[in-house]
């Protein structure tokens, strides 16, 4: 049985209707297809309409560690003063549509409808995905770079450009030294339990899955309280999600012939904020031509952005895998 769907008028602007149901049941279809997107949180900060355009992500830095924190009797507790950073956001409008017309409504031989509402979805799925993808990659924000010069090592760079070219592919040597950089040097806090994650275009993975020390999804995943949309393998405490859209991760980063566009990150990486989450649209006399035009589009008021935006010890929270 076909479902049926109302459309009721926005009462910002006379003449576009806006459809509940339908725009809920896009989030639901859209939303767990994005790769990258469900990598962006809120993180608590609970961004939302008529809060001003623009959001400042508070952060602290990682209170000092002591040698002991044995305390005598009389002893006062040693109390520290906590450092704040922020990175400000803000939030701009997104959004597409597609024309129809009566005559393709009574001429067409299928329902033009559900066809264009599918294309809509895709096409916002897409956008969430480049939108999330671009956040992780941005050099302004995302500093640390980790660039593979020889199948074993590589080099870092913290200003947030390459200094090299890559003439390695990714492999395991290289996933072995970044995770231990995070953990040991840096000190990235997990995303999840005692692992990282990375997303990175099908280039990398295929090179990852060549060696048979990769652990395939399949002798892990049974293991885990969840597996992510699209993951593929697990090195070294590296969770590796595939996304195969350029629009989203290049399988060529830089001038490199040998090594796609991937991230690796941790806990706190992008924050998505929302003043109103993307819905359906419908302007039922597009265009003014006697309501014989209509346009339906999908819209929403949204920013990405990486939540630090430095390579400091204990601040930064995504490393870049690329290449000059």
């Amino acid at each position: 049985m076909a479902e049926t769907f109302g459309w009721t008028e926005d009462g910002h602007t006379v003449g576009v209707y806006y459809n509940h149901q339908l725009s809920r049941k896009l989030l639901e279809v859209t939303l767990p297809r994005c790769l990258v997107d469900q990598f962006a949180k809120d993180h608590g900060i609970g961004f939302k309409v008529n809060a001003g355009e623009s959001v400042n992500i508070m952060h602290i830095t990682e209170l000092p560690d002591a040698v002991s924190y044995q305390l005598d009797e009389d002893d006062q507790f040693p109390i520290h003063k906590p450092r704040f950073g922020n990175r400000k956001l803000t939030v701009a409008e997104f959004g597409s549509g597609v024309q129809t017309t009566e005559l393709m409504r009574k001429l067409s031989v299928f329902n033009p409808d559900d066809i264009l509402q599918k294309a809509l979805r895709r096409q916002m799925e897409r956008a969430l995905d480049t939108m999330a993808a671009n956040a992780f990659k941005d050099p302004t924000a995302v500093q640390l770079c980790f660039v593979p010069t020889s199948r074993t090592g590589g080099i870092w760079d913290v200003a947030g450009a390459p200094t090299a070219l890559a003439t390695s592919a990714l492999t395991l040597d290289h996933c072995k030294k970044i995770s231990a950089y995070f953990r040991d040097i840096v000190h990235v806090p997990y995303y999840e339990d005692e692992n990282y994650v990375g997303i990175s275009s099908n280039t990398n993975i295929e090179s990852l899955l060549d060696d048979p020390r990769a652990e395939r999804w399949q002798q892990y995943g049974a293991k885990m309280d969840f597996m992510y949309r699209g993951e593929m393998c697990m090195t070294y405490k590296i969770r590796w999600v595939e996304t195969n859209r350029q629009g989203a991760f290049l399988n060529q980063a830089g001038n490199s012939q040998v090594l796609g566009e991937a991230v690796v990150f941790g806990d706190e990486a992008v924050a998505r904020l929302e003043a109103l989450a993307p819905h359906l649209r419908l302007s039922s006399n597009y265009q003014g031509r006697f309501g014989t035009k209509q346009a339906a589009a999908w819209y929403a008021i949204l920013v990405y952005g990486s939540v630090w935006e430095t390579a400091t010890d204990g601040e930064v929270k995504i490393a870049r895998i690329t290449s000059q």
